[in-house]
C-alpha cells in the first residue's frame, strides 16, 4: 500500500513554465465545430427549449461531441485541465450563449447548483460586494481570488467579456505542490492530512452544521485528491469565536501551499479571450484570479459564465467528502451546494 507521504508521478504532476511553451492544452474550435454549435442552437430555439432543458438529445453535436468526450478524459485522467478556444459568443445573445454553454456542458458532466439560490450556471461579475466580509463569495467582486478548489468534480468557465486590465486566470497542480512540500517540509504535509474547520458561509444543507471538518490532502485509492479554500477556513475563524484557533503549524502549512501555488516555477497563467472555456479538475488543480479593473460601460464589463459539473463516473472520493459533496456514490450526481427549498434554475443575469 502506498504511504500517505509518497511522491506522486504522472501527467497530473506538471510545471507551468514547461506547459507555457506549448499549446497542447488548448483546443481550438474548427469551422465544423462552430457549425454544429450553431445548428444545435437553431434547433433548441425553434423548439422553444429553455436553457435549463437543453440536453444532449436536443442539442446534438455529432462530431464535436466526440471531441468533447476526449477533452473530458484528459481533464479527468490526464493533466487535469483544458482550454477550449473559439466559441462565437460575440454574435450570440446572452440567452444564446447560456444555451450553447449548457449544451456543451451536458457532454462534459452534469450541472450541480453553485449556491443556495440553485444556480446551475453562475454569472461571474463584480457586483460591488465587500471582499473583506467573511460571507462574501469572492467571485462577486473584482478582488484577487486566492488559490482554491470548488465543491464539484469539474469547474468550467466561459468568457463572454474580459476585464479592462487584470483578471488573469492562474492555475497550479496540487499534485506538484504536494510533491514540492514533501521534498522541502514533509512535516507540513502531515498537517494538511489532518482536518481543518471550514465554514459553509451560511449555505447549510439540511441536517448539517454551520461548519465541517475536512483535511486538505487525501491519499485515497492510490490518488492524491485535494480540497482547499482558505477563505472558507478563515471565515470559520472569523464567524465562530467558540472554535479552536488555527495553530502556527496549520498557518505555516497553508502559507507554504499558497506560496508554491503562486510561484513562477509551478503556476500557469491564462489570459481569457471571449469565447474561451476553461475546464479544471478540482481534485488535482488549484485555481485563482488576479485583481482586475473593469470598464465603466456595463455592456463591456468582465463577465464569465460558470458551470460546476458532477462526474458520476469520476474518481472515487474519500468518505469524508460526503460532508461537502453529499452523496459520493459513483453513478450518481455529486457535489454542489444544496439547501432546503433550493429550486434549480439558470438565470440570464447575475443576481
Amino acid at each position: 500500500m502506498r504511504s500517505p507521504y509518497s511522491l506522486f508521478e504522472g501527467p497530473a504532476a506538471w510545471y507551468g513554465p514547461e506547459l507555457a511553451k506549448t499549446e497542447e492544452w488548448i483546443y481550438k474550435l474548427t469551422v465544423q465545430d462552430v457549425d454544429e454549435l450553431d445548428a444545435a442552437l437553431t434547433r433548441v430555439a425553434e423548439q422553444g427549449i429553455a436553457p435549463i432543458d437543453v440536453n444532449r438529445e436536443n442539442f446534438p453535436l455529432p462530431t464535436f461531441g466526440k471531441t468533447l468526450s476526449d477533452i473530458r478524459a484528459e481533464v479527468l485522467n490526464g493533466r487535469g485541465f483544458v482550454l477550449i478556444r473559439g466559441v462565437p459568443v460575440k454574435r450570440y445573445s446572452i440567452e444564446e450563449s447560456v444555451k450553447v454553454y449548457h449544451g456543451i456542458g451536458t457532454y462534459l458532466g452534469q450541472a450541480v447548483p453553485q449556491n443556495a439560490k440553485g444556480h446551475l450556471i453562475g454569472h461571474i461579475k463584480d457586483l460591488g460586494n465587500d471582499p473583506h466580509d467573511p460571507l462574501t463569495r469572492i467571485y462577486t467582486t473584482n478582488h484577487r481570488q486566492p488559490y482554491h478548489t470548488d465543491s464539484c468534480d469539474v469547474v468550467a468557465l466561459l468568457c463572454l467579456n474580459k476585464a479592462k486590465s487584470g483578471g488573469l486566470s492562474t492555475i497550479s497542480s496540487s499534485t506538484t505542490i504536494y510533491n514540492e512540500m514533501m521534498k522541502q517540509r514533509p512535516d507540513l504535509v502531515e498537517v494538511l492530512f489532518e482536518p481543518f474547520t471550514i465554514d459553509r458561509k451560511g449555505e447549510i444543507p439540511k441536517g448539517k452544521q454551520a461548519t465541517y471538518q475536512m483535511p486538505v490532502f487525501h491519499n485515497y485509492e492510490g490518488q492524491l485528491t485535494t480540497i482547499y479554500a482558505r477563505d472558507f477556513i478563515e471565515a470559520a475563524q472569523q464567524r465562530h469565536a467558540d472554535l479552536p484557533r488555527l495553530t502556527e503549524l496549520q498557518l505555516e502549512a497553508m502559507d507554504m501551499l499558497d506560496s508554491l501555488a503562486r510561484s513562477e516555477a509551478i503556476r500557469l497563467d491564462m489570459a481569457f479571450e471571449p469565447g474561451d472555456i476553461q475546464l479544471l479538475h478540482n481534485h488535482q488543480i488549484l485555481h485563482a484570479r488576479t485583481t482586475y479593473e473593469d470598464y465603466a460601460e456595463p455592456e463591456l464589463r468582465r463577465h464569465l459564465l460558470r458551470l460546476w459539473l458532477s462526474q458520476p463516473d469520476g474518481r472515487p472520493l474519500p468518505p469524508v467528502f460526503e460532508e461537502r459533496y453529499g452523496s459520493i456514490e459513483l453513478g450518481k450526481r455529486r457535489g454542489g451546494i444544496i439547501v432546503s427549498g433550493t429550486v434549480e434554475n439558470i438565470p440570464l443575469e447575475a443576481n
